[in-house]
């Protein structure tokens, strides 16, 4: 059933019909309107489960930690500093194999103290062992939340899951969404049977010392869980369609009008509403542009992106996050896409736009594929202001 929702609230009606156990949270702005509204839920009696108040996102991710350690599925959600607050305790989570699924209302990082929207926070925790998928409108975020749990609590996987969804622009934005019922979501979404948990009945030990004959072997075994996430995520995706009709294809990426393409912007989340709407345009004018919608960024489908591209003689790579002193985040994955391989687009530019929350316009979207008709570009920023930069650097 259609509903006009805001995204925080919309996340947060899912969530409750995947049935949590346990939540616990610490406000931070854009994500709080998520947490306060299962808080809600949870003193109305809607919703069955604890809701732990706690002083700091830390000490809110080492509750949903000992919340799935003993067999109980769990819910968290942060953004910004909150989630760099919590990430020794997101690589314990999946260093124990426990799964989880946490909203990342993406918000840029300080300082400057910035409350808008970029993907520097998630991004920074790129390497932490979490599934990261990326939603560009509300009903994704709401679709990709019960992806999420079926990933994280399949058998072979076992590891958590990072929905991402933009700050204010999704978190506190209005859509209508097409809202699922509860035995549907119970039909997709059984109820979470642990492959192992804390029992003094059954005692077992999470989470111990790894001297060097131990350690590398927990790595390797979650680096081949996440190659095998590449070929379970299409299959759960292929399962949601079948559920709720709506397709997300292989659900690693989107290809919008990629075939016949000249031109391919690639990007992840909000941002690929605006490019499709300027792809829309231009496609209008006979011009042959496209879009490479990224959604798991983590596992990263090489393959997929390498098929979609290979063909294609221009890619702008799009990023709303930097990589300080390197190539940006999104940008350095699609050129390692290519490495080795015998096609390769002829020039793949990288740009970095929308930090901080500033607009990325169908104007600078245009921007960027005027540049892409010139020489290859390895990192430029979109919509500088100069005025600020001379009140920075002078001259």
């Amino acid at each position: 059933m259609k509903e006009f929702l805001e995204g925080s609230r919309a996340v947060a009606e899912i969530v409750k019909m995947c049935k949590p156990g346990v939540i616990s949270a610490y406000p931070i702005t854009p994500q709080t309107h998520i947490v306060e509204e299962l808080a809600q839920m949870v003193a109305n009696g809607e919703l069955n489960a604890q809701f732990v108040n706690v002083e700091s996102e830390h000490s809110a991710a080492s509750v949903v930690l000992g919340g799935v350690a003993a067999g109980v599925r769990s819910f968290t959600a942060t953004s910004s500093q909150g989630l760099f607050y919590m990430a020794e305790v997101l690589f314990n989570i999946s260093g124990m194999r426990l799964p989880l699924v946490m909203t990342c209302a993406n918000r840029a990082i300080s300082a400057p103290i910035n409350i808008w929207n970029d993907q520097q926070d998630s991004l920074s925790l790129r390497d932490s062992g979490w599934v990261q998928l990326y939603a560009e409108n509300i009903q994704e975020a709401v679709d990709l939340h019960l992806i999420g749990y079926r990933l994280s609590e399949d058998k072979s996987m076992m590891l958590p899951v990072m929905v991402c969804m933009d700050g204010f622009i999704l978190t506190h934005g209005m859509e209508a969404v097409d809202m699922p019922k509860q035995e549907e979501v119970d039909k997709f979404l059984p109820a979470y049977k642990p492959l192992y948990k804390l029992d003094t009945a059954e005692p077992i030990s999470m989470g111990l010392l790894a001297d060097p004959d131990y350690y590398i072997e927990t790595r390797f075994a979650m680096q081949e869980t996440f190659k095998d996430a590449l070929k379970l995520i299409p299959t759960i995706n292929e399962e949601f369609k079948n559920c709720f009709n709506r397709d997300y294809k292989d659900g690693l990426v989107e290809e919008y009008y990629t075939k016949d393409a000249e031109k391919v912007i690639v990007a992840m989340g909000s941002v690929c509403g605006t490019i499709k709407e300027v792809v829309d345009a231009q496609r209008a004018k006979g011009k042959k542009i496209g879009l490479l919608k990224v959604i798991s960024y983590r596992p990263f489908p090489y393959a997929r992106v390498y098929d979609a591209l290979k063909d294609v003689p221009r890619v702008a790579v799009l990023d709303k996050a930097v990589s300080l002193g390197a190539y940006a985040p999104l940008a350095i994955e699609i050129k390692a896409a290519f490495s080795g391989k015998k096609k390769s687009p002829k020039v793949i530019s990288s740009f970095v736009a929308g930090l901080g929350g500033r607009d990325i316009t169908a104007e600078s979207v245009k921007e960027i594929l005027t540049k892409l008709t010139q020489k290859e570009i390895n990192l430029e920023f979109i919509d500088l202001k100069p005025e600020l930069l001379k009140e920075e650097y002078g001259e």
